[in-house]
């Protein structure tokens, strides 16, 4: 056999370690064997509800086990996953289901309402998690063999884009993209058949899915999925269930490190810490290694075109590069260009760009974006970095977040990190929008720990910036709206100035 499917890569590591703990929620464990069992069943029972290869399926469901249940079944099947963000609601669900058009939509109980309200949405079929998916997992039978005609070149999901500067984009993801992802990150990350696992970040995520939990899977490693990353619930789980593994984004690892209880928990067994989206802020990341001195920390980078994960930065680099995302997977390939597509200088700013067996198609009903994002046989990824002149990179921000005021392009990063240096500042996204004057007028959004006032972060920019990186409005608030991964949504700030 020729071909190497996502549902393949389980089905070998069920032949190899049957009887090793695939996956534990709440009160059910799943063995590798029964776990390829559900799979199949789940598989055939998706086929009887008038599901066909290619068709779609929307998974619009919170973290458990059923999850990935649902997942490889459908990529089993021949279908095409796709995850949708449980906290979509109104029109955002709307143009997720709209563009996809699902035949089936498997949802939590208490979700499914929000899918008949859209008047576009509410003829889907629709089952439940728990009514369906659970009566498909606890058949008895002996695994059954299965032939239903997938290749690895067939499209295995609709990887929606986060959405964070424009609407979501789904990037068509197939099963030789994700696999090859799959073997990167097991590569890149360490990740071992011996590994105790916890999950708590969500599954419709690319993140904990792809570059942690499959992975996890294709190895035989051991896998606990908590509901959500409850600060006392993960402290308690890596200590009762001598967890080695964990992935979470910085908000969540600054929640653990400032729990009260957190030096009340023996958490010696932890020994890879997993973290992407943001830098982790360096009080926080300074305080978990001076607890945990044996807790290596990996930095994870990338975007969801590319399955996500594209870069690390590994344990042994944290001390000197504290800054940078490190350097690409195994099967990544990267250059740093200028705006004609030129590479740049070693150390100067420009767009990184990518060439890689885990990369998207393109994006689903949108030739024009897919046009525009694979230029000259590269992915153009949006984010502006510097690379060293050993390869390892420094995210400063995402090009489009990079503005135009008064005809001297900014990169916001500078001004954001400028405002960090406030002992009085816990957060800060600083976002471009638009000005009749200057083009684009910098606007600072600021989350207060002390006392602070708006002409006093005015003032200290003024004087560690140039007078045009100078923001011309800053805005105190409560806090910064975040998706599931942990990325500032500039979009929405962007929206609540110009509205």
């Amino acid at each position: 056999m020729r071909s190497n499917t996502i549902a393949d890569t389980i089905r070998r590591t069920a032949k190899r370690t049957p009887n090793n703990t695939a996956i534990i929620y709440e009160n059910r464990k799943w063995t590798y064997q029964q776990l390829v069992q559900a799979v199949t069943h789940a598989a055939l029972e998706l086929q009887a509800e008038g599901v066909k290869k290619g068709d779609r399926v929307a998974a619009y469901g919170k973290k458990s086990d059923l999850y990935v249940v649902l997942y490889l079944a459908a990529v089993r099947l021949g279908a095409i996953h796709v995850p949708v963000n449980f906290q979509l609601k109104g029109a955002e669900l709307d143009y997720i289901l709209s563009d996809s058009d699902p035949t089936l939509v498997v949802a939590d109980g208490d979700l499914a309402t929000e899918i008949e309200k859209n008047e576009n949405n509410h003829h889907h079929k629709i089952i439940y998690f728990e009514d369906h998916v659970l009566d498909w997992t606890t058949k008895n039978d002996e695994p059954l063999e299965v032939d239903f005609g997938v290749e690895d070149t067939d499209v295995a999901q609709l990887l929606y884009t986060s959405g964070t500067t424009s609407k979501p984009k789904g990037a068509i993801m197939t099963h030789r993209a994700l696999v090859h992802h799959y073997v990167s990150c097991i590569q890149g990350l360490n990740i071992k058949e011996s590994d105790r696992a916890l999950n708590s970040m969500p599954l419709y995520h690319s993140a904990q899915m792809h570059v942690f939990m499959l992975p996890a899977l294709m190895v035989g490693g051991w896998n606990k999925v908590l509901k959500a990353p409850v600060p006392n619930q993960v402290l308690q789980s890596i200590e009762e269930d001598e967890i080695t593994s964990f992935f979470a984004a910085p908000t969540a690892w600054v929640s653990l490190a400032n729990h009260p209880e957190f030096t009340n928990h023996d958490l010696s067994t932890l020994k890879k810490a997993y973290y992407g989206a943001s830098i982790m802020p360096g009080p926080v990341l300074e305080r978990l290694q001076n607890h945990l001195p044996e807790l290596g920390f990996y930095n994870v980078f990338g975007q969801s075109e590319m399955g996500p994960a594209c870069t690390v930065l590994l344990p042994e680099e944290h001390n000197d590069r504290p800054s940078s995302a490190g350097r690409p997977l195994l099967f990544v390939e990267t250059r740093v260009v200028d705006s004609e597509g030129n590479d740049v200088a070693v150390g100067e700013p420009g767009e990184i760009v990518y060439r890689s067996p885990h990369l998207c198609l393109g994006y689903w009903n949108k030739p024009e974006a897919t046009s525009e994002a694979f230029k000259d046989g590269w992915f153009h990824s949006g984010d502006l970095v510097k690379m060293d002149e050993e390869g390892y990179i420094e995210v400063i921000d995402r090009v489009k977040d990079v503005i135009n005021t008064g005809g001297v392009v900014v990169a916001l990063r500078e001004i954001e990190d400028c405002i960090y240096q406030l002992p009085q500042v816990d957060e800060v996204a600083v976002v471009g929008v638009p000005d009749e004057r200057w083009i684009e007028a910098l606007t600072a959004f600021v989350v207060k720990k002390d006392d602070v006032t708006e002409d006093e972060i005015i003032q200290h920019v003024k004087e560690n910036l140039a007078s045009f990186k100078v923001p011309k409005q800053v805005e105190l608030v409560d806090e910064l709206p975040r998706n599931a991964s942990g990325k500032i949504l500039k979009r929405q700030l962007r929206d609540a100035i110009t509205k």
